[in-house]
Protein backbone atom coordinates (compact mmCIF):
# COMPACT_ATOMS: atom_id res chain seq x y z
CA UNK A 1 0.00 0.00 0.00
CA UNK A 2 1.48 3.31 -1.02
CA UNK A 3 2.19 5.50 1.92
CA UNK A 4 -0.10 8.34 2.97
CA UNK A 5 1.92 11.62 1.79
CA UNK A 6 1.55 14.51 4.49
CA UNK A 7 3.09 18.19 3.82
CA UNK A 8 4.78 19.92 7.04
CA UNK A 9 5.19 23.67 6.29
CA UNK A 10 7.75 25.17 8.48
CA UNK A 11 9.31 28.81 9.35
CA UNK A 12 12.37 26.66 11.01
CA UNK A 13 13.88 23.08 10.90
CA UNK A 14 14.02 23.08 14.26
CA UNK A 15 13.18 20.58 17.12
CA UNK A 16 9.49 21.08 16.46
CA UNK A 17 9.63 19.77 13.38
CA UNK A 18 11.84 17.30 14.00
CA UNK A 19 9.28 15.67 16.63
CA UNK A 20 6.66 15.75 14.10
CA UNK A 21 9.19 14.17 10.98
CA UNK A 22 10.22 11.24 13.60
CA UNK A 23 7.03 10.69 14.39
CA UNK A 24 5.23 10.49 11.21
CA UNK A 25 8.04 8.00 10.47
CA UNK A 26 7.27 5.55 12.69
CA UNK A 27 3.54 5.90 11.79
CA UNK A 28 4.18 4.92 8.08
CA UNK A 29 3.96 8.47 6.87
CA UNK A 30 5.63 9.92 3.91
CA UNK A 31 6.65 13.09 5.00
CA UNK A 32 7.72 16.32 2.47
CA UNK A 33 9.03 19.43 4.61
CA UNK A 34 8.48 22.32 3.18
CA UNK A 35 10.64 25.58 4.34
CA UNK A 36 11.48 29.41 3.64
CA UNK A 37 15.10 27.94 5.30
CA UNK A 38 16.07 25.12 3.67
CA UNK A 39 20.07 26.02 3.62
CA UNK A 40 20.52 25.55 7.01
CA UNK A 41 18.37 22.07 6.83
CA UNK A 42 20.01 19.24 8.67
CA UNK A 43 18.02 16.84 6.56
CA UNK A 44 17.24 14.68 10.02
CA UNK A 45 14.68 12.29 7.72
CA UNK A 46 16.72 11.77 4.85
CA UNK A 47 14.84 14.02 2.24
CA UNK A 48 15.00 16.90 1.10
CA UNK A 49 13.09 20.40 1.40
CA UNK A 50 10.89 21.64 -0.92
CA UNK A 51 11.90 25.62 -0.92
CA UNK A 52 8.82 28.41 -0.81
CA UNK A 53 9.12 31.78 0.03
CA UNK A 54 6.52 32.56 2.91
CA UNK A 55 6.92 36.14 1.40
CA UNK A 56 4.88 34.90 -1.86
CA UNK A 57 2.29 32.71 -0.27
CA UNK A 58 0.13 32.00 -3.52
CA UNK A 59 2.93 31.20 -5.74
CA UNK A 60 3.95 28.74 -2.86
CA UNK A 61 0.83 27.34 -2.37
CA UNK A 62 0.61 26.41 -6.49
CA UNK A 63 4.32 25.09 -6.15
CA UNK A 64 2.91 22.64 -3.18
CA UNK A 65 -0.24 22.02 -4.72
CA UNK A 66 1.55 20.21 -7.87
CA UNK A 67 4.10 17.97 -6.06
CA UNK A 68 4.13 14.65 -7.40
CA UNK A 69 3.33 12.24 -5.75
CA UNK A 70 0.13 14.63 -4.41
CA UNK A 71 -0.06 15.74 -0.95
CA UNK A 72 -2.69 13.57 0.86
CA UNK A 73 -2.69 15.80 4.43
CA UNK A 74 -1.07 19.67 5.42
CA UNK A 75 0.15 20.35 8.84
CA UNK A 76 1.96 23.62 9.57
CA UNK A 77 4.09 24.73 12.54
CA UNK A 78 4.42 28.35 13.51
CA UNK A 79 2.07 30.92 12.64
CA UNK A 80 3.30 32.24 9.31
CA UNK A 81 3.10 28.81 7.69
CA UNK A 82 -0.28 28.55 8.50
CA UNK A 83 -1.32 30.59 5.66
CA UNK A 84 0.53 28.85 3.25
CA UNK A 85 -0.98 25.91 4.21
CA UNK A 86 -4.33 27.31 4.26
CA UNK A 87 -3.87 27.53 0.47
CA UNK A 88 -1.91 24.95 -0.22
CA UNK A 89 -4.86 22.65 1.24
CA UNK A 90 -7.54 24.52 -0.72
CA UNK A 91 -6.24 23.82 -4.04
CA UNK A 92 -5.75 20.21 -3.36
CA UNK A 93 -9.32 20.31 -1.85
CA UNK A 94 -7.66 19.04 1.51
CA UNK A 95 -9.32 19.35 5.47
CA UNK A 96 -7.62 22.68 6.66
CA UNK A 97 -8.84 26.05 8.20
CA UNK A 98 -10.09 28.19 6.22
CA UNK A 99 -7.64 31.20 4.45
CA UNK A 100 -9.24 34.08 5.27
CA UNK A 101 -9.90 32.23 8.85
CA UNK A 102 -6.26 31.47 9.16
CA UNK A 103 -5.36 35.19 8.33
CA UNK A 104 -7.75 36.74 10.95
CA UNK A 105 -6.22 34.15 13.52
CA UNK A 106 -2.60 35.79 12.84
CA UNK A 107 -3.30 39.25 13.36
CA UNK A 108 -4.58 40.81 16.03
CA UNK A 109 -6.83 43.19 15.08
CA UNK A 110 -8.63 41.12 12.55
CA UNK A 111 -9.08 38.84 15.64
CA UNK A 112 -10.44 41.40 17.91
CA UNK A 113 -12.86 42.61 14.60
CA UNK A 114 -14.30 39.06 14.26
CA UNK A 115 -14.23 38.75 18.15
CA UNK A 116 -16.36 41.55 18.78
CA UNK A 117 -18.67 40.84 15.47
CA UNK A 118 -19.63 37.57 17.31
CA UNK A 119 -20.49 39.42 20.48
CA UNK A 120 -17.71 38.13 22.50
CA UNK A 121 -16.08 40.32 25.45
CA UNK A 122 -12.91 42.41 23.74
CA UNK A 123 -11.40 45.10 25.51
CA UNK A 124 -11.58 48.82 23.84
CA UNK A 125 -8.78 48.42 20.81
CA UNK A 126 -7.30 50.66 17.70
CA UNK A 127 -4.97 50.06 15.03
CA UNK A 128 -2.41 52.81 15.03
CA UNK A 129 0.28 53.52 11.88
CA UNK A 130 3.80 53.14 13.13
CA UNK A 131 4.13 57.08 11.43
CA UNK A 132 1.44 58.50 13.72
CA UNK A 133 1.52 57.15 17.23
CA UNK A 134 -1.60 57.80 19.21
CA UNK A 135 -3.24 56.70 22.06
CA UNK A 136 -7.08 56.67 21.94
CA UNK A 137 -7.72 54.11 24.61
CA UNK A 138 -6.49 55.29 27.42
CA UNK A 139 -4.70 53.95 30.50
CA UNK A 140 -3.16 51.48 31.68
CA UNK A 141 -3.10 49.56 28.03
CA UNK A 142 -1.09 47.35 26.05
CA UNK A 143 0.77 47.60 22.72
CA UNK A 144 1.27 45.16 20.38
CA UNK A 145 2.70 44.10 16.90
CA UNK A 146 -0.40 42.45 15.13
CA UNK A 147 1.33 39.54 13.77
CA UNK A 148 4.63 38.76 16.22
CA UNK A 149 3.98 35.42 18.72
CA UNK A 150 5.27 34.36 22.19
CA UNK A 151 4.08 38.12 23.73
CA UNK A 152 7.13 39.63 21.79
CA UNK A 153 6.91 43.36 21.24
CA UNK A 154 3.72 43.11 23.93
CA UNK A 155 4.36 45.90 26.24
CA UNK A 156 1.90 47.50 28.97
CA UNK A 157 1.88 51.27 29.47
CA UNK A 158 0.26 52.98 32.63
CA UNK A 159 0.53 56.50 31.31
CA UNK A 160 1.81 58.91 28.05
CA UNK A 161 5.77 58.47 28.87
CA UNK A 162 5.69 54.41 28.86
CA UNK A 163 3.33 55.04 25.97
CA UNK A 164 5.88 56.55 23.68
CA UNK A 165 8.39 54.61 25.35
CA UNK A 166 6.85 51.01 24.39
CA UNK A 167 5.75 52.54 20.97
CA UNK A 168 9.59 53.55 19.61
CA UNK A 169 10.97 49.63 21.09
CA UNK A 170 7.57 47.93 19.19
CA UNK A 171 8.15 50.47 16.12
CA UNK A 172 12.18 49.21 16.40
CA UNK A 173 10.79 45.31 16.83
CA UNK A 174 8.74 46.05 13.23
CA UNK A 175 11.61 48.04 11.35
CA UNK A 176 13.88 45.27 11.31
CA UNK A 177 15.34 43.52 8.30
CA UNK A 178 14.23 40.38 10.14
CA UNK A 179 10.61 41.52 10.21
CA UNK A 180 10.62 44.19 7.17
CA UNK A 181 11.90 40.51 5.36
CA UNK A 182 8.10 39.29 6.02
CA UNK A 183 6.72 41.83 3.56
CA UNK A 184 3.71 41.57 5.49
CA UNK A 185 1.33 44.35 5.66
CA UNK A 186 0.34 43.83 9.44
CA UNK A 187 3.53 45.11 10.15
CA UNK A 188 3.20 48.69 9.56
CA UNK A 189 0.63 48.93 12.68
CA UNK A 190 0.59 48.53 16.71
CA UNK A 191 -2.69 47.59 18.05
CA UNK A 192 -3.47 49.13 21.40
CA UNK A 193 -5.62 48.05 23.74
CA UNK A 194 -7.54 48.36 27.19
CA UNK A 195 -5.60 45.87 29.64
CA UNK A 196 -7.34 42.95 30.77
CA UNK A 197 -7.18 42.25 34.64
CA UNK A 198 -7.23 38.36 35.79
CA UNK A 199 -5.70 34.71 35.45
CA UNK A 200 -4.55 33.60 31.99
CA UNK A 201 -5.22 30.36 30.86
CA UNK A 202 -4.10 28.32 27.34
CA UNK A 203 -6.54 25.54 25.61
CA UNK A 204 -4.86 23.14 23.35
CA UNK A 205 -7.49 21.52 21.00
CA UNK A 206 -8.34 20.40 17.65
CA UNK A 207 -10.81 21.58 15.31
CA UNK A 208 -12.75 18.90 13.10
CA UNK A 209 -15.75 20.14 10.75
CA UNK A 210 -15.80 23.41 12.90
CA UNK A 211 -16.23 21.58 16.56
CA UNK A 212 -13.61 21.93 19.30
CA UNK A 213 -11.92 19.28 21.30
CA UNK A 214 -10.25 20.27 23.97
CA UNK A 215 -7.00 18.41 24.53
CA UNK A 216 -5.35 20.20 27.38
CA UNK A 217 -6.44 23.15 29.45
CA UNK A 218 -3.50 24.99 31.03
CA UNK A 219 -2.87 27.36 33.69
CA UNK A 220 -0.56 29.82 34.21
CA UNK A 221 0.17 30.49 37.80
CA UNK A 222 2.88 33.79 37.64
CA UNK A 223 1.19 36.53 37.33
CA UNK A 224 1.35 38.02 33.83
CA UNK A 225 0.42 42.42 34.56
CA UNK A 226 3.26 43.86 32.61
CA UNK A 227 5.48 45.20 31.88
CA UNK A 228 6.31 42.51 29.54
CA UNK A 229 3.96 38.90 29.43
CA UNK A 230 6.89 36.98 29.90
CA UNK A 231 5.29 32.81 29.83
CA UNK A 232 6.73 30.55 31.96
CA UNK A 233 5.00 27.80 33.61
CA UNK A 234 2.35 25.86 32.34
CA UNK A 235 0.33 23.56 34.15
CA UNK A 236 -2.35 20.78 33.24
CA UNK A 237 -4.78 19.84 34.58
CA UNK A 238 -5.93 23.52 35.17
CA UNK A 239 -7.22 24.33 38.85
CA UNK A 240 -9.67 26.53 37.02
CA UNK A 241 -13.03 25.31 38.89
CA UNK A 242 -15.54 26.09 35.92
CA UNK A 243 -13.48 24.81 32.52
CA UNK A 244 -16.52 24.45 31.12
CA UNK A 245 -16.84 28.50 30.53
CA UNK A 246 -13.06 28.63 29.47
CA UNK A 247 -13.97 25.72 26.99
CA UNK A 248 -17.33 27.44 25.35
CA UNK A 249 -15.76 30.84 25.54
CA UNK A 250 -12.74 29.01 23.25
CA UNK A 251 -15.63 27.11 21.08
CA UNK A 252 -17.17 30.96 20.06
CA UNK A 253 -14.13 32.19 19.36
CA UNK A 254 -12.95 29.44 16.89
CA UNK A 255 -16.46 30.01 15.29
CA UNK A 256 -16.16 33.79 14.88
CA UNK A 257 -12.61 33.41 13.06
CA UNK A 258 -13.91 30.43 10.80
CA UNK A 259 -11.45 28.01 11.56
CA UNK A 260 -12.75 24.26 10.45
CA UNK A 261 -10.14 21.73 10.76
CA UNK A 262 -7.02 21.25 12.80
CA UNK A 263 -5.21 22.20 15.22
CA UNK A 264 -5.37 25.31 17.52
CA UNK A 265 -3.96 26.76 20.48
CA UNK A 266 -5.98 29.70 22.48
CA UNK A 267 -4.95 32.14 25.33
CA UNK A 268 -6.91 33.77 27.56
CA UNK A 269 -7.94 35.59 30.46
CA UNK A 270 -10.47 35.21 32.80
CA UNK A 271 -12.19 37.61 35.93
CA UNK A 272 -15.45 38.28 37.30
CA UNK A 273 -16.65 39.60 33.97
CA UNK A 274 -16.08 36.23 32.18
CA UNK A 275 -13.52 34.90 29.32
CA UNK A 276 -11.68 37.11 27.47
CA UNK A 277 -9.93 35.48 24.06
CA UNK A 278 -6.91 37.14 23.83
CA UNK A 279 -5.88 34.72 20.14
CA UNK A 280 -6.77 31.41 18.99
CA UNK A 281 -3.69 30.36 16.35
CA UNK A 282 -4.47 28.06 13.86
CA UNK A 283 -1.71 25.73 14.62
CA UNK A 284 -0.15 23.80 18.02
CA UNK A 285 1.74 25.11 20.68
CA UNK A 286 4.92 25.87 20.01
CA UNK A 287 8.85 24.93 20.88
CA UNK A 288 9.23 22.10 22.91
CA UNK A 289 6.20 22.80 25.18
CA UNK A 290 4.25 19.96 23.34
CA UNK A 291 6.00 17.63 25.48
CA UNK A 292 4.02 18.33 28.58
CA UNK A 293 1.11 16.70 26.90
CA UNK A 294 0.79 12.81 26.61
CA UNK A 295 -2.14 10.66 25.95
CA UNK A 296 -3.71 7.28 25.64
CA UNK A 297 -2.56 6.62 29.25
CA UNK A 298 0.58 8.28 28.76
CA UNK A 299 1.86 6.24 24.89
CA UNK A 300 0.43 8.99 22.59
CA UNK A 301 2.18 12.28 21.95
CA UNK A 302 0.65 15.74 20.61
CA UNK A 303 2.25 15.36 17.59
CA UNK A 304 1.14 11.55 16.89
CA UNK A 305 -2.78 12.76 17.82
CA UNK A 306 -2.21 15.89 15.28
CA UNK A 307 -0.72 13.43 12.62
CA UNK A 308 -3.35 11.28 12.85
CA UNK A 309 -5.91 14.26 13.29
CA UNK A 310 -4.38 15.67 9.90
CA UNK A 311 -4.89 12.03 7.88
CA UNK A 312 -8.48 11.97 8.27
CA UNK A 313 -8.72 9.45 11.62
CA UNK A 314 -10.80 10.00 14.54
CA UNK A 315 -9.47 10.90 17.69
CA UNK A 316 -12.22 12.28 19.09
CA UNK A 317 -12.11 9.56 21.77
CA UNK A 318 -8.83 10.05 22.72
CA UNK A 319 -8.04 11.83 26.09
CA UNK A 320 -4.87 13.04 27.82
CA UNK A 321 -2.65 10.85 30.58
CA UNK A 322 -4.52 10.73 34.23
CA UNK A 323 -0.74 12.47 35.62
CA UNK A 324 -0.57 16.45 36.34
CA UNK A 325 2.28 17.35 34.02
CA UNK A 326 3.24 20.64 33.31
CA UNK A 327 6.54 22.53 31.66
CA UNK A 328 8.73 25.69 32.41
CA UNK A 329 9.64 27.54 29.43
CA UNK A 330 12.81 28.99 31.29
CA UNK A 331 13.02 32.58 30.67
CA UNK A 332 16.54 34.68 29.84
CA UNK A 333 17.70 37.00 32.25
CA UNK A 334 19.41 39.67 30.57
CA UNK A 335 20.45 39.89 27.18
CA UNK A 336 23.69 38.90 26.07
CA UNK A 337 25.98 36.18 24.86
CA UNK A 338 25.62 32.84 25.94
CA UNK A 339 28.10 31.00 27.36
CA UNK A 340 27.26 27.71 29.31
CA UNK A 341 25.16 26.62 32.39
CA UNK A 342 25.67 25.02 35.90
CA UNK A 343 23.31 22.69 38.17
CA UNK A 344 21.76 20.44 35.33
CA UNK A 345 22.65 17.36 37.36
CA UNK A 346 21.01 18.83 40.30
CA UNK A 347 17.95 20.20 38.58
CA UNK A 348 17.82 16.67 36.38
CA UNK A 349 17.29 14.91 39.72
CA UNK A 350 14.14 16.59 40.47
CA UNK A 351 12.74 17.50 36.64
CA UNK A 352 13.72 16.68 32.56
CA UNK A 353 15.97 19.18 31.42
CA UNK A 354 16.35 20.39 27.83
CA UNK A 355 18.77 23.34 27.11
CA UNK A 356 18.65 24.68 23.80
CA UNK A 357 20.35 27.85 24.00
CA UNK A 358 23.66 27.19 22.43
CA UNK A 359 27.34 28.66 23.24
CA UNK A 360 27.97 31.88 21.88
CA UNK A 361 24.61 32.58 20.87
CA UNK A 362 23.45 36.36 21.17
CA UNK A 363 20.59 35.74 23.67
CA UNK A 364 17.52 39.06 23.48
CA UNK A 365 15.34 39.52 26.34
CA UNK A 366 11.47 40.45 26.11
CA UNK A 367 10.00 42.77 24.80
CA UNK A 368 12.33 42.24 21.96
CA UNK A 369 13.67 38.83 21.86
CA UNK A 370 11.49 35.03 21.08
CA UNK A 371 12.89 33.00 22.35
CA UNK A 372 14.20 30.40 25.85
CA UNK A 373 17.03 29.26 27.23
CA UNK A 374 15.47 26.07 27.62
CA UNK A 375 12.68 23.74 28.84
CA UNK A 376 12.04 22.01 32.35
CA UNK A 377 9.48 18.90 32.69
CA UNK A 378 7.76 17.52 35.07
CA UNK A 379 5.06 15.40 36.54
CA UNK A 380 3.23 14.16 39.42
CA UNK A 381 -0.02 13.53 40.67
CA UNK A 382 -0.95 16.95 41.14
CA UNK A 383 -0.71 20.40 39.69
CA UNK A 384 0.68 22.01 42.58
CA UNK A 385 3.43 19.23 43.04
CA UNK A 386 4.47 19.85 39.32
CA UNK A 387 4.73 23.41 39.72
CA UNK A 388 6.42 23.18 42.82
CA UNK A 389 9.28 20.94 41.21
CA UNK A 390 9.67 22.92 38.29
CA UNK A 391 10.59 25.49 40.25
CA UNK A 392 12.93 24.24 42.15
CA UNK A 393 14.47 22.52 39.57
CA UNK A 394 14.76 26.07 37.87
CA UNK A 395 16.39 27.20 41.03
CA UNK A 396 19.38 24.98 40.47
CA UNK A 397 20.24 26.16 37.09
CA UNK A 398 22.62 28.95 36.73
CA UNK A 399 23.47 30.30 33.82
CA UNK A 400 26.36 32.37 32.75
CA UNK A 401 25.57 35.02 29.71
CA UNK A 402 28.03 37.65 28.57
CA UNK A 403 26.65 41.15 27.86
CA UNK A 404 27.73 42.17 24.58
CA UNK A 405 29.61 45.60 24.41
CA UNK A 406 28.20 48.04 21.76
CA UNK A 407 30.87 48.49 18.88
CA UNK A 408 31.75 52.36 18.55
CA UNK A 409 32.69 54.23 15.64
Amino acid sequence: MTPKRLLLLAATTGYQTQIFAETARTLGLDIVLATDRCHVLDDPWGDRAVPVRFEQPENAAIELSQLSPPITGVIAIGDRPTHIAALTARRLGLPFHPPDAVEASRNKFLARERFRAAGLPVPRFARVSLARPANRIGYPCVLKPLGLSGSRGVIRANDEREFVQAFVCIRAILQSPEIVRMSERQNRFIQVEEFIEGREFALEGVVTAGRLKTLAIFDKPDPLDGPYFEETIYLTPSREPDQGELIHATQCAVTALGLTQGPIHAEMRLNSAGVWMLEVAARPIGGLCARALRFEGGTMSLEELILRHAMGEDVSGLSREGAASGVMMIPIPQSGIYRGVHGVAEASAMAEVVITAKEGQRLQRLPEGNSYLGFLFARNSTPQEVEATLRQAHGQLRFEIARQLEVVR
